[in-house]
Parts: structure tokens; C-alpha cells; sequence
């Protein structure tokens, strides 16, 4: 939708906006119960598979002790973990695409996933740490590599393409001091820093619930707020400037936003790959290219992350692959068809 579109539509009554707000709300329910229903599902299969009664049976209390073991205390927080992670990457890959106006912006793409996996392995294999202080330090890594992007970027103005490559850049950077970090760490740290490299979901728990969705409740308000001046950023500075006066503080704290679900996300289950870039493009489709609203986006984020983690549970049972391998693999053809699009339109254009 271009500024003149938008503009139109602002116009209208508000009829255009309804119907674009009742297929954007319609698509998020449709996305959110798909989402809750294969957790669910989840809940049940396994090593250990439960048949749906039984599990809904488990959930009210009314199960074995080894069925409450199972679906309660070790398959529950996983799921979880997953529907909130999956949610808090890809409203974080959303808001990037949208401020920058390119769909290849997204924390794992420009270096913030790297940055947060760099802080929380400072604190694993220098510190020892664990828990809280491996969210702090995600959490600074992140906010920290964000802040040096960004500063980076604006040198010549906030350009999107400019963000990728600063990102990319700084990214290289920090992918070469974690396997500095990995080589000097002992044996037994490598192996719990590799797995969580990669993205896993395994062994969860109360904490990582806690993480996820105290990162979500915080986000929600802020981005209540901020929604409306997300939607005016999109028709340009000029114009922004003109309808909300000063964007850069908007700016700022929607980036900050955007960074902080990311890193608390990424300190919950580690750096899973290409759900910030790969939710965002689905439901941009779903809506027939229109501008990508936050909700569809979470939701559908939840539900990939939730059918990955699915997948790498049960198609090499009982060996269990991390969330974030099949995460990649399904990401990976996503990202170089963007570049391609975006390759052929620099050119056509």
C-alpha cells in the first residue's frame, strides 16, 4: 500500500479501514486457534503419546501421576515457551520490516539475535552464570549490538537497505567472537552453548515461561500506544513529520521495542532463526500484500514455532533435533527468495 493509498484510505470514512481491521482481526483468529490447537496436540504426542481425551483429561486435573509428569511439568512449559517465543520474534521482525520498509529486516538477519546470543554466552562461559543473569546479559548483548546498528546506519539516514548491511556486517563480526568464546570454554559448556546456539525448546520450564510472557505483557501496552505512529512512519518522514511532528523518539522506542522482544525471546529458547523474517512475509500474503499488522504476525509466529518444534520432536524420534535446525530449514529458501524479489525490483525499478 503506498502513501497515497494510505492517505485514501484515511479518508474514507473509515469503511476501507473496518474491512482491512475485520480481515487483519478474522486472520488472527483463524491463526491463534491453528496455533493453539497443534499445541494441544503437542501436549499429547511423543515418546509418551497421550489420545486428545486424556490429555484435555491430564490438563484438568485428573490424570496420573506419570501423565501429569508428562504433559504438565515437562511438555506444557515447552509449549509454552514456543507459542510465546514465536510470537514475541516474529512482532519483533514486524516492527523492523515495517519502520525500515524492507522485508529482510528482521533481528536475526541484522545482527541483534547475534548480539543477544554473544551477551548470554559472555555470562555462560566466562561467568558461569544461568537463569536471570543469562537473560541480563541477552538482553544487554542485544541492546548494545541494536544501539551500535543503528548509529551505524543513521549516518546517512535510516535507510533499510543500509540497516541490512550494517547488520550483516556487525553480525560477521559478532559470529567470529562467539566461536572465540566457544574455543576457550571447556567441554561441557561447549555442549550446552552449542545447543542453545541453535535454538531449542528442550527442558523448559518456568522460567523461560516467565521470560517470554512478562516480555510480551510489557510489549503489548507500548505497542497500543505506539501502534497508530508505526502506521505513520510507513508514508515517509516527510509526511510524518507532518501529521505527528517528531519521529526520531517514536523511532527510537518502537527499535527498543522490537530489540527487547527479541533478546528476551532469544534468552528464553535461544537465537531461533527466520521466525522474525519468514511470519512477517506470510501474513503480508495473507492480506494480499497489504501492510502487516502485529497480531497476525504473532500469531502466526506462534504457530510456526510450535509446528517446528513438533516436527523436531517427532520425525527423528526418539532423537530430538533443536527447534532452531528446522526452523533454518524452512527459513533459508524464504530469505533468498526476498533477496531475489528485491534484486529484481532494484533493477526494474
Amino acid at each position: 500500500m503506498t502513501a497515497k493509498d494510505t492517505v485514501a484510505v484515511r479518508v474514507a470514512r473509515g469503511a476501507v479501514v473496518f474491512r482491512l481491521q475485520r480481515r487483519s482481526a478474522l486472520l488472527t483468529s483463524m491463526l491463534w486457534l491453528c496455533a493453539l490447537t497443534l499445541a494441544v496436540a503437542a501436549l499429547g504426542l511423543g515418546e509418551f503419546d497421550l489420545r486428545l481425551a486424556d490429555t484435555l483429561r491430564v490438563l484438568g486435573g485428573r490424570g496420573t501421576l506419570i501423565e501429569y509428569d508428562v504433559v504438565v511439568r515437562d511438555r506444557l512449559p515447552r509449549v509454552v515457551t514456543g507459542l510465546g517465543v514465536g510470537a514475541a520474534f516474529a512482532v519483533s521482525g514486524a516492527i523492523l520490516q515495517r519502520i525500515a520498509a524492507n522485508p529482510l529486516v528482521s533481528p536475526d538477519v541484522i545482527g541483534v539475535n547475534a548480539g543477544a546470543s554473544f551477551g548470554a554466552l559472555l555470562v555462560m562461559t566466562i561467568a558461569g552464570g544461568a537463569g536471570a543473569s543469562l537473560v541480563l546479559g541477552a538482553l544487554a548483548g542485544a541492546l548494545l549490538t541494536s544501539a551500535a546498528i543503528v548509529l551505524i546506519a543513521l549516518n546517512r539516514g535510516l535507510n533499510g537497505y543500509r540497516l541490512v548491511l550494517v547488520g550483516i556486517g556487525i553480525a560477521a563480526m559478532l559470529s567470529s567472537a562467539i566461536s572465540y568464546l566457544l574455543v576457550r570454554a571447556d567441554y561441557h559448556q561447549v555442549l550446552s552453548a552449542a545447543s542453545w546456539l541453535t535454538g531449542s525448546l528442550a527442558n523448559r520450564g518456568t522460567l523461560h515461561v516467565t521470560i517470554v510472557l512478562v516480555a510480551l505483557a510489557a510489549a503489548v501496552p507500548v505497542l497500543l500506544v505506539l501502534g497508530r505512529h508505526l502506521r505513520i512512519l510507513e508514508l515517509g518522514d516527510d509526511l510524518a513529520r507532518t501529521l505527528s511532528g517528531g519521529t526520531t523518539r517514536v523511532r527510537l522506542a518502537l527499535i527498543t521495542t522490537a530489540v527487547v522482544l527479541a533478546a528476551m525471546a532469544t534468552a528464553a529458547a535461544g537465537p531461533i532463526g527466520f521466525i522474525a523474517l519468514v511470519a512477517p512475509q506470510i501474513t503480508r500474503r495473507l492480506l494480499a500484500g497489504r501492510p502487516v499488522t502485529l497480531g497476525p504476525a504473532a500469531a502466526a509466529g506462534a504457530l510456526l514455532v510450535t509446528g517446528a518444534d513438533l516436527v523436531a520432536r517427532l520425525l527423528f524420534a526418539p532423537t530430538e533435533l533443536p527447534v532452531g535446525a528446522v526452523t533454518g530449514v524452512l527459513g533459508a529458501p524464504v530469505l533468498l527468495y526476498l533477496l531475489a524479489r528485491a534484486n529484481r525490483i532494484g533493477h526494474t525499478g
